[in-house]
């Protein structure tokens, strides 16, 4: 690993790491690590280049903050945990358990897209211009060189494919908001093909982790207490 990821810890028992999504760190995560601490070891991760993480020098793509994450539980000696994340976090999860499904003890998918397209027109096409704007001027300045990187995120990734869900072992929980950016056709195709996955729809908008914690942790918590 060429770079150490920052996190945050609270807690002492089974392991239960946190995947924020573009543009933020672990500190979004501040309701769940509170509430779960009781009961887990709670880390939440800042990734590559966000937060307090360095940026390294390796690929800013999903695959690679797949393989960080691989590379921290190993030199943390974690041989598996549950997994939530959000956004890009819950793609970061998803490519993760795809890849190493034993590594996973349960999982929990929040606002989670296979691609591009399944992002709702209304919020894509501004990030889309954002995206060429920031490309352009990335040579001459730092900042815009940051802001394609982050928006590149969510242009040229997540590239997951529908098929590749069969290949998750862990019990999974599927969890968006009623008025999230992921269409919900394309959130329910996720949970349709991930083995035995739950779906879960509570109201709210992409952000129903932070806005609406209570029933979002409500929701997690029936969903861990089952698989225990």
């Amino acid at each position: 690993m060429d770079i150490a990821l920052y996190y945050q810890e609270k807690g002492d028992k089974e392991p239960f790491i946190l995947l924020h999504g573009n543009g933020e760190d672990g500190s979004y995560f501040k309701h769940q690590i509170e509430h779960f601490s009781d009961r887990y070891r709670v880390i939440a991760l800042d990734t590559r280049g966000h937060g307090k993480s360095p940026r390294g020098t390796a690929p800013f793509t999903i695959e690679q903050f797949s393989c960080d994450l691989y590379d921290f539980m190993t030199s943390y000696e974690i041989s598996n945990a549950v997994i939530l994340g959000f956004s890009d976090g819950a793609n970061i999860a998803m490519r993760f358990a795809i890849k190493y499904p034993n590594k996973v003890r349960a999982l929990i998918l929040n606002g989670a897209n296979l691609n591009p397209e399944g992002v709702k027109r209304t919020t894509q096409i501004p990030i889309e211009i954002g995206y060429k704007i920031a490309s352009r001027f990335a040579l001459k300045s730092a900042e815009a060189k940051r802001n394609a990187e982050m928006l590149g995120l969510m242009v040229n990734d997540p590239n997951i494919g529908l098929n590749e869900l069969s290949k998750i072992t862990a019990p999974t929980l599927v969890i968006c908001g009623s008025n999230d950016m992921i269409k919900e056709s394309h959130t329910k195709e996720i949970a349709g093909k991930i083995p035995n996955a739950k779906l879960s729809i509570i109201k709210g908008d992409h952000f129903i982790a932070n806005k609406r914690h209570n029933a979002f942790n409500k929701e997690v918590e029936a969903f861990l207490q089952i698989e225990e």
